[in-house]
């Protein structure tokens, strides 16, 4: 048995170690009490936007700056919304500005599939285009598994429950009593979860490590993964007709 004063000290050294290490990783309480930061959702909004508009005139739908200002047009209220908490309408604008750029996204795909027979544009340039619409599809699938996903990130934090309704996130199958030591008991999935999710989706054609448990998931994750290849065959096709 330790003596009691070296006893003491001990547990007064182990309670620092505590505060200390609370102080450094945080309350995982806290986590999910905070609210869903929304900018890298807008930054890969513009990003599309971005995109878009450095892909070749012949792979664009109408003029080329209506998606650009479609989309910053749509996101200021979407924002206000958002701020004046007005759920339904940010909702709404959400899902509308998902659709427009996914309209968009397979608009561009359908020209470029055009554009391969008429040799129009040069193989390098080809490439460029192919893999911006590669990157596009990635960022607009994002957004639509972080929009939906479990009512959306609005609803996630009013309802702070653990994980994810509608992927199998790995830490949704660390066992209860082994989460802490894996730092996620309150793990909530945020943008750039899912922004992962759509990555390794489009370059390897199917889920990895978040399985798709929610049938709207495996519709678009259908769609996002037939556009990828779509895109990924016409460039190797074209590269094999090249050399």
């Amino acid at each position: 048995m330790l003596p009691e004063h070296r006893r003491r000290i001990i547990d007064s050294f182990a309670r620092r170690l505590i505060l200390c290490y609370s102080g450094l990783v945080g309350n995982p309480q806290d986590h999910m009490d905070k609210p869903e930061p929304r900018w890298q959702a807008l930054l890969a909004f513009l990003a599309v936007g971005a995109i878009y508009l450095a892909l070749p005139r012949d792979l664009i739908v109408g003029p080329i700056w209506l998606l650009p200002t479609l989309i910053i047009v749509l996101l200021i209220p979407t924002v206000v919304a958002h701020k004046t908490g007005k759920r339904s309408l940010n909702r709404a604008l959400g899902i509308l500005i998902n659709g427009i750029t996914t309209l968009a996204l397979i608009g561009s795909v359908i020209l470029l599939v055009r554009a391969l027979p008429s040799h129009r544009e040069t193989p390098m340039k080809l490439l460029l285009s192919g893999g911006l619409l590669w990157l596009t599809n990635v960022f607009v699938f994002a957004l639509w598994y972080w929009r939906l996903d479990g009512g959306g990130p609005t609803m996630r934090h009013e309802q702070k429950k653990f994980g994810s309704t509608s992927f199998l996130f790995p830490q949704m199958q660390v066992p209860h009593d082994e989460r802490a030591q894996f730092a996620c008991t309150g793990w909530r999935p945020r943008f750039l979860d899912y922004l992962f999710v759509a990555f390794t989706q489009s370059s390897t054609f199917g889920p990895t490590d978040a399985p798709l448990l929610a049938r709207w998931a495996k519709v678009l994750s259908m769609i996002q993964i037939f556009i990828s290849l779509s895109i990924v065959i016409l460039l190797i096709s074209r590269a094999v007709g090249v050399l």
